[in-house]
């Protein structure tokens, strides 16, 4: 049985729903737009230090928008009865989740790396790591906006 909501929180839940989600593509979106930046313009150890900041900053107002937009989703999708795309939003809510939290314990595995790798700028075989690192973390990134693209077009055809 599906749920049936008042219109005023319908109404309400869809705000923060489109809110939550805006904040969340929009930041990743920033990201890859920041990253490509300080990239160009900051030296390597000035570029730990700024993503190390970046991820703890954006860590909070990410994940948050992310658990609010996936509740508020939720909470939405209740009302519709069971079927293919409701499945498969699912499905792609939680991989989004799973390959977030990778993402971020992978960030944070490289923000180590790259400390060691400054620390011994001669080592071949840390520079060798933070390359393999960095083509993971690339491939991360892309997955996770491929997600969320992807649930956000399945949102699209669920409520329609």
């Amino acid at each position: 049985m599906a749920l049936v909501l008042p219109r005023p929180a319908e109404a309400s839940l869809t705000a923060v729903l489109v809110l939550a989600t805006a904040i969340w593509v929009g930041g990743l979106i920033t990201i890859f737009v920041v990253a490509r930046v300080a990239r160009a313009t900051l030296g390597a150890a000035e570029q730990v230090a700024f993503f190390r900041g970046l991820g703890r900053a954006y860590g909070l107002v990410g994940g948050s928008a992310l658990a609010t937009a996936l509740a508020s989703g939720a909470v939405l999708a209740s009302q519709y009865r069971w079927d293919g795309p409701l499945a498969a939003g699912t499905a792609v809510a939680a991989a989004l989740v799973a390959t977030t939290t990778t993402g971020v314990t992978q960030a944070r595995r490289m923000t180590r790396l790259r400390q060691d790798a400054l620390r011994d700028p001669g080592s071949t075989e840390l520079a060798a790591k933070v390359r393999r690192g960095a083509r993971n973390a690339a491939a991360l990134r892309t997955t996770i906006a491929a997600l969320s693209l992807a649930l956000l077009a399945l949102g699209t055809v669920i409520a329609t």
